[in-house]
Parts: C-alpha cells; structure tokens; sequence
C-alpha cells in the first residue's frame, strides 16, 4: 500500500518538475508520510533516486524541441555536480536547519518580483553571449547546485527563476535549461547518499519510473503550452513551495 501511495506521488512529482520544478514539494512528504520512522537522508536519496530520472528525461524531451545552448549548459551542469556533491558532503555533518526559516522568505520575493514584472520570461531575449553566458550560468550552478545538494526544497523553481532574471531567458527556454542542471546537482547528490548507504533501491526503482512517466507528461504539456504556460504553473508552485516551507519552519 505504501509503494503504491508513493508511485503515485512520484508521478504526479515528475510532472510538475518537468515543468518548472518544485517536485521534491509532492514526493518528500509523501516519503516522509509514508515511512515516518526512517531515517532521513534514506527518504531523501530515494527521492533522489527517483528526481534523477524524472529530470533527465526531461531534459532530452525538450533537448528535441528547443534550442539549448550546451556551450554555456555544459560547464554550468558541470559546477552543479561538484558543488551539489559539496554540499550533500556538507549535509552529513552540519544540520541546514537554518535555511528552512530563511527559505519561505526568499520564494516570497520570487513570487512577488513575478508578479510584478508581468513581461517577466515571456520573451526569449538572451542579455549574453560567450563566456559571458557561461560565466553567469555556471555561478547559478555553483550557488544552486550547492543549496540542492545541502537542503533542496525549490532548487527547480529557483534555477528557472535565475536563467530568467539574470539571463533574459523565456520561461520554457528557462526551465529546459534547468533540467540539465538540475540533473547534475541530483546525480551528486544521489552518488553521496548511495555511498552511504542510504538508498532504497527496491522502492527507488519504481519510484523512478513513476517519475519519469510523470516527467514525459509534464515536458509535452509544457512544449505544447509554450512559455505562458509554464509562468501560470511556475507561480502557482512557488506560491505553494511557499506555504509549505513555511509551515515546516514556523508552525510544525
């Protein structure tokens, strides 16, 4: 019964991250609910395990479909696997309890500055070129890639937010380009917590590919919606990352 509970959040996980991100909203507390005497870092690197997937799947549907640039990707998702592999080491030693009651604040900002910026991500208007791009992709993998693999929650979300602001990307280009990253990042992560013994790999496996049915499903509705579509669900997720993180900060 459990394994069907979280198959099911696992899918319906995949198809808001291939969208905007913010799927570990839906399968962490599902885990979390569903075996609430298990150690932590084991219900976070299953859903790792099962992220991974969904994201990289993803990422080659919309690979198909939108240009990506892998000049500027590629190193990027590189500095996201190291720094998110950094920060998962971290996480062993040092508790992130105090980015929970930080991070409720930091989304609230998102939404709003989205919200007023009504234009924001509608158009795809790329502000760099070169290394230039490179440059400031690859810093948003570093500061990402790092806060996904010590803590996690919205690292999608935010990923998608930053390509748009500091790169004048469009939402859809914005949240294709994040996939990749956001692969990376998942891929480090999982590789410490499978070191450590923290993966349950009968529940993983399943949980993947439930999450990635869920990530194929999402990635066509986004292609097929374009970028306006992909703003409705971006704020719409935000706006939930944002009542849920703050209830584990300040009321639970």
């Amino acid at each position: 019964m459990e394994l069907l509970f979280v198959a099911c959040a696992s899918l319906l996980a995949g198809f808001v991250d291939a969208i905007v991100g913010g799927g570990g909203l839906v399968l962490v507390p599902a885990l979390f609910a569903a075996f609430a005497s298990a150690h932590p870092a084991t219900l976070l690197g299953v859903n790792k395990s099962a992220s991974l997937w969904g994201t990289a799947v993803a990422t080659v549907q919309y690979a198909r479909r939108v240009h990506m640039p892998w000049r500027t990707l590629l190193p990027a998702g590189l500095v996201a696997l190291a720094s998110s592999f950094a920060g998962a080491w971290l996480v062993t030693v040092v508790s992130p309890e105090f980015l929970r009651k930080v991070l409720p604040f930091v989304l609230l900002a998102v939404l709003a500055y989205t919200l007023i910026k009504k234009e924001l991500g509608r158009e795809h208007a790329p502000r760099l070129r070169g290394w230039h791009e490179a440059a400031v992709a690859s810093a948003i993998g570093l500061v990402l890639g790092f806060y996904d693999g010590f803590f996690g929650p919205g690292a999608g979300s935010l990923l998608v937010f930053l390509f748009v602001r500091l790169l004048g990307y469009d939402f859809l280009h914005a949240s294709a380009s994040a996939k990749l990253l956001n692969s990376c990042s998942n891929l480090a992560a999982l590789s410490l917590f499978a070191f450590k013994g923290h993966i349950w790999w009968h529940y993983a496996l399943a949980l993947a590919l439930a999450n990635v049915i869920g990530s194929l499903l999402g990635a066509r509705l986004a292609l097929k919606h374009g970028s306006g579509f992909v703003r409705v669900v971006f704020v719409l997720v935000v706006s939930a990352l944002i009542l849920r993180t703050a209830y584990d900060a300040f009321w639970r």
